[in-house]
C-alpha cells in the first residue's frame, strides 16, 4: 500500500472492506485519522473496526464507520414479498417455466404487479414476454433478450362497432399458418426470427 495520504478504495477492498458506502466513508475519515495513527496502526484500526463494528462503536476516529458498518450488517439482504405481487397472463399454452419465473419475479420485495404477454417463455432474468412493474427501483436483468419476439400488430382500417361480426374472421387472419408459409415457399429469413 502507498503512504496514508494516498490510501484508495482499493486499499481498503485489499482490507476486507467491500465497495459500497463504508469505502467513501472511511476515505472521508483517514485524512484526519491520519494524523494521530502511522500507516500501520490506520490498517490495524480500519480492520478491527471492519471486524467488530458494534465493539468499535465508540472508536476514537472511525466511531462513524463503524456505525455505517454495523447498519449493513443488520439490513437484510431480501425479504421475499409476504403474498406475490398481482400478475396477468395474456394467452394460453405458455411455458411452465415462463410461469414460474414470473412467480418468483413477483416475489420480490419491489414488485408492484406482473404480467405475461401471449409470446412468453423461458427467459434470464424474468421470462421473455413478461413485465414486471417495480416501485423506486430498475432490474436490468429483468427483460429477456427478444422482447415481443412473436408479438404482431395489425391495422385494420375497420370500424369498432364491425369488430364483433368480424371477430372470427380477424383471429383466423392473425393466427400463425405455418402450413401456408411453408406451401408459398417463403424463405427462413422471412420466418419468424425468435426461438419457440
Amino acid at each position: 500500500m502507498d503512504s496514508v495520504d494516498h490510501m484508495t478504495g482499493n486499499d481498503l477492498i485489499s482490507l476486507g472492506f467491500k465497495p459500497g458506502r463504508a469505502i467513501g466513508l472511511a476515505l472521508r475519515l483517514i485524512p484526519e485519522a491520519s494524523k494521530t495513527l502511522d500507516r500501520e496502526a490506520l490498517e490495524r484500526e480500519l480492520r478491527a473496526v471492519l471486524a467488530d463494528p458494534v465493539r468499535n462503536a465508540a472508536h476514537p476516529q472511525f466511531a462513524e464507520l463503524a456505525e455505517a458498518l454495523r447498519q449493513e450488517q443488520e439490513k437484510p439482504a431480501f425479504v421475499e414479498r409476504a403474498e406475490p405481487a398481482p400478475y396477468k397472463v395474456w394467452g394460453e399454452g405458455i411455458d411452465e417455466s415462463a410461469y414460474d419465473q414470473l412467480r418468483q419475479a413477483v416475489r420480490l420485495p419491489v414488485a408492484v404487479a406482473g404480467a405475461l404477454m401471449p409470446d412468453a417463455h423461458l427467459g434470464y432474468g424474468l421470462p421473455i414476454g413478461g413485465v414486471l412493474a417495480t416501485e423506486n427501483a430498475v432490474i436490468p436483468y429483468a427483460v429477456g433478450v427478444d422482447i415481443a419476439c412473436r408479438m404482431r400488430l395489425s391495422v385494420f382500417d375497420i370500424p369498432a362497432k364491425d369488430l364483433d361480426r368480424l371477430n372470427q374472421m380477424l383471429v383466423r387472419a392473425l393466427q400463425p399458418r405455418d402450413e401456408i408459409r411453408h406451401r408459398r415457399r417463403i424463405p427462413e429469413t422471412a420466418r419468424a426470427r425468435c426461438p419457440g
